[in-house]
């Protein structure tokens, strides 16, 4: 019994249905996921299970500028940094982080699968601090700029006025 069109059987979720992403700057980034928001047409949030192999990590430490994200651990152990703490996660944990700056990442420090929900928001626009690595990336159209932070020009709005 299939179920209506919004209804996702992860029970059923063969490797076919999984997606295999690492961040290009991470060679230790490795994750599969299944977008389970997209399979029942979501638009304006974004729902993923996501495993990760025993010493895999997520992405890179970041901290989003306009989307909020979360994890909730179902199964294994991980090492979750949240700003300057490390601390061990398993099943029932609950991570979320709203744009107030707090870079976070996530490895799998355990002998079992890591599984987890992971979503938030999505907008047009995102730009995200890689601290660990002096980068900001905007991302837009299917992809990521980076740039190297503090490298810009910055403008105080008083330059922006115009006094003649």
């Amino acid at each position: 019994m299939s179920g209506p069109k919004n209804l996702v059987r992860t029970r059923s979720l063969g490797n076919a249905d999984y997606v295999r992403i690492r961040h290009p700057l991470n060679p230790r980034s490795e994750i599969r996921i299944a977008l389970l928001g997209d399979r029942v047409g979501m638009q304006r949030a974004f729902l993923s299970i996501a495993r990760m192999s025993p010493g895999k990590e997520s992405f890179l430490p970041h901290a989003h500028s306009q989307q909020e994200e979360f994890l909730f651990i179902l199964e294994g152990r991980g090492l979750a940094a949240v700003g300057e703490q490390q601390v061990e996660v398993g099943p029932g944990d609950y991570l979320g982080f709203p744009t107030d700056g707090t870079p976070h990442h996530l490895s799998n420090i355990g002998t079992e699968e890591l599984v987890y929900l992971t979503g938030g928001e999505r907008t047009a626009v995102e730009v995200a601090r890689f601290p660990s690595i002096g980068k900001v990336a905007v991302f837009k159209n299917g992809a990521a700029t980076f740039y190297d932070d503090g490298s810009g020009q910055t403008f105080p709005l008083s330059a922006w006025i115009a006094k003649d």
